[in-house]
């Protein structure tokens, strides 16, 4: 763009322009032409500076300030070339005024990004960073700003709001500490990171600093909001290329404190999908399974329902990085485990909290195995080592991983005897419950020895519960026989009460002796049945028919022999009460005699 322009207003103000015109007057040349083609802020600016020459006042602004004051040393408009010169009241402008707004500065600081060379040599963005710093660690509620809030109305230094320049006495309602988060996030991606940076050296609150990382990357990430609502996802969205992307997915990976608990267990799985899908570096994806894996314990199933990215596409979804995730959680796991160790006051507090944590983690990879078992591509050995990665501690009840190898037989029907043994002894058949008990002894799909180790298992557990059922009721009837003691006591009708409590006794003794003949009964028609089946089958063919029910023989005959000595246990408890009784008597005819 070319300017017409008189000589003596330029040479008066800028020392460039004097040399400028001076050279070209040299020349001898009938009109003075020069060039100016790298000024700060091109033609727009220089019409501005033009402007000032002449003596027309210029509005500065937030938007200009900055091209301005660099234009002004650029040109050299000292105040050697007249008094109050542009450098000296853009310098003005922009410490009583940009630098105390917060709105301001953060105008200022954006335009920074056009002349980022200028800037930095005026030291003009670090002047804009530290005054936002300043003002985001400070609390707002104290000092009455920021003046413009997210582009609200005015406010009084005391508060208040204004209309038209007229304090209007009501009150604004009080900041939180995220006030900040949706106006830096307009800074671009180098000076976003520079704020924070300074933000973190000063010593603001990390948990306040990673709630803006999070809000940024949300804004400019299109996959992290792909599972929210459209309104609110398509509101903040903001389109950038892959390279863009990456280079932020690397920043915020940097940025982000490496510790527990500072961001949502979501978002990082987020950025890891993210990562995968733009085929990110692999530090920064690695970065990302460690920090899922220090909080793996706050995770749901969907968020480890990864799809499989990578060109090999063997799995439906990604078994490997769910299995590394996993890796990072023991570690950090038995790190934690050891410190709680060494502690004396708080260790059994941080042993349960851990001990909590691993238990959850292990729900959540046996409900993943149920998951990913129906995958044909899914290999035995990924399955078998991301199931026996899981301590065996950590799982109260094997149920749910006796579940997903359920399912992963089911979908692999071609599997040797062999390799599903070898998948079979993952679990513990003692901490199934009864219920996974009785579907497995019934279950076609395992292999015999496993059958009977369950049928065991249930065995044992069935005369636990008779043993504990045999021993209540026992408890009851001497309950019973206690308080009749003591109503015979004092009632006084000790002779009567004794035979109806003998009585009772007796019943429950015969009705007792009744259910143990039966089961004796059952057990013998069962004996029978087996030999009738020897007879007409071989042992190798008749073992397949006859395995379950000769199992059920055994369970049956040893309840019989708990409900014998429950029997008997409760006769010599009948006995020791008779003769409690009759020493009753004596000693009360006793009393009676010496009255």
């Amino acid at each position: 763009m070319s300017f017409h322009l008189h000589k003596f207003p330029l040479l008066s103000r800028s020392g460039v322009m004097e040399r400028l015109i001076a050279e070209a007057s040299e020349e001898g040349e009938r009109g003075c032409i020069t060039k100016l083609s790298d000024i700060p802020g091109g033609a727009k600016t220089f019409e501005l500076v033009a402007k000032f020459c002449y003596g027309v006042k210029l509005e500065l602004t937030s938007s200009n300030i900055v091209f301005l004051r660099c234009a002004a040393e650029y040109l050299e408009m000292l105040e050697d070339y007249g008094d109050d010169n542009l450098i000296s009241q853009t310098e003005i402008f922009l410490n009583q005024v940009v630098l105390r707004n917060w709105k301001d500065a953060l105008i200022a600081l954006q335009t920074c990004d056009d002349i980022p060379f200028h800037t930095e040599e005026l030291r003009i963005t670090k002047r804009c960073i530290e005054s936002l710093v300043v003002k985001a660690s400070t609390d707002p509620n104290l000092l009455g700003w920021p003046v413009m809030e997210h582009g609200g109305p005015m406010r009084s230094p005391g508060g208040s709001l204004l209309w038209n320049g007229i304090s209007t006495g009501t009150r604004p309602k009080n900041s939180r500490s995220d006030w900040w988060y949706e106006d830096v996030s307009n800074l671009s991606l180098s000076l976003y990171t520079r704020l924070i940076s300074a933000m973190e050296s000063r010593g603001m609150k990390r948990e306040i600093i990673a709630g803006s990382l999070a809000f940024y990357t949300k804004k400019y990430l299109p996959g992290l909001n792909q599972r929210q609502g459209t309104s609110e996802s398509s509101r903040h969205l903001t389109s950038q290329s892959e390279e863009d992307q990456k280079l932020l997915l690397d920043e915020i990976d940097r940025l982000l404190p490496m510790q527990k608990g500072f961001v949502s267990t979501k978002f990082l799985f987020g950025l890891l999908r993210t990562a995968m899908i733009l085929r990110a570096s692999p530090s920064c994806i690695s970065s990302l399974e460690r920090r899922i894996g220090m909080q793996l314990d706050e995770a749901t199933l969907e968020d480890l329902l990864m799809p499989n990215f990578s060109y090999s596409m063997e799995t439906l979804y990604d078994v490997d990085c769910v299995q590394r995730i996993l890796e990072h959680f023991l570690a950090v796991d038995q790190v934690e485990g050891g410190a709680s160790l060494c502690s004396v006051d708080d260790g059994q507090l941080m042993g349960l909290v851990s001990l909590t944590a691993i238990t959850m983690v292990a729900k959540l990879i046996d409900g993943y195995l149920a998951e990913i078992a129906p995958d044909i591509s899914l290999k035995l050995p990924k399955f078998h080592y991301l199931a026996a990665a899981v301590p065996d501690y950590a799982r109260p009840l094997d149920d749910g991983l006796y579940r997903a190898i359920d399912i992963y037989l089911k979908s692999h029907p071609w599997l040797v005897d062999s390799d599903k043994e070898q998948l079979c002894r993952l679990m513990d058949c003692q901490k199934l419950s009864l219920e996974a008990c009785t579907h497995a002894a019934q279950n076609e799909r395992l292999p015999v020895r496993i059958i009977i180790q369950v049928l065991y298992s249930e065995q044992l557990q069935l005369r636990t519960s008779i043993a504990c059922g045999s021993f209540s009721d026992n408890l009851d009837v001497s309950r019973q026989l206690r308080s009749g003691l003591a109503g015979s006591t004092t009632g006084g009708g000790g002779g009567a009460t004794a035979l109806n409590e003998n009585q009772i006794l007796k019943l429950g003794m015969d009705s007792m002796r009744m259910r143990v003949s039966e089961l004796e009964k059952e057990c013998s028609n069962m004996k029978q049945e087996i030999e009738k089946l020897g007879r007409v089958k071989g042992p190798s063919s008749m073992w397949g028919s006859v395995s379950k029910r000769l199992l059920g023989f055994k369970m049956k005959s040893q309840m019989c022999s708990a409900l014998e000595g429950s029997v008997s246990n409760q006769n010599d408890g009948g006995e020791m009460i008779e003769k409690a009784k009759d020493k009753h008597g004596k000693h009360k005819k006793h009393l009676s005699l010496d009255g």
